[in-house]
């Protein structure tokens, strides 16, 4: 009980210090700030801020399409999955889709 009336005391000393002061300085308002308003640096903030932003952004999205890219696997080699088009012409040939013929025809086509 006497620790609690302690606390109140330190607290109603405390606020009886800090209120004043705040009250104070809502009256008198801040003078020194007006420049501020006044020129001062004005539209030049608000425009590198909006720079600023945009590339701060933009930087963030182009990490997220690099990570994604990279995780995904575009680009690790020619054709679908990293295979050369001859590759998948010869899975194709083994697997019977397309005769002896055709096979010839198309791997001279793609010049190997």
């Amino acid at each position: 009980m006497n620790s609690f009336l302690s606390l109140s005391r330190a607290g109603s000393v405390l606020a009886g210090l800090i209120l004043p002061g705040t009250a104070l300085a809502q009256a008198q308002g801040y003078p020194d700030r007006s420049y501020m308003w006044d020129g001062g640096w004005g539209w030049g903030h608000m425009i590198f801020g909006s720079v600023m932003m945009i590339a701060f952004w933009g930087t963030i999205i182009f990490l997220i399409i690099l990570a994604v890219r990279w995780l995904g696997g575009a680009g690790h080699g020619p054709g679908l999955g990293g295979k050369s088009a001859v590759d998948i012409l010869k899975e194709r040939f083994a697997r019977g889709e397309i005769d002896k013929a055709e096979f010839e025809e198309r791997r001279r086509t793609l010049g190997d």
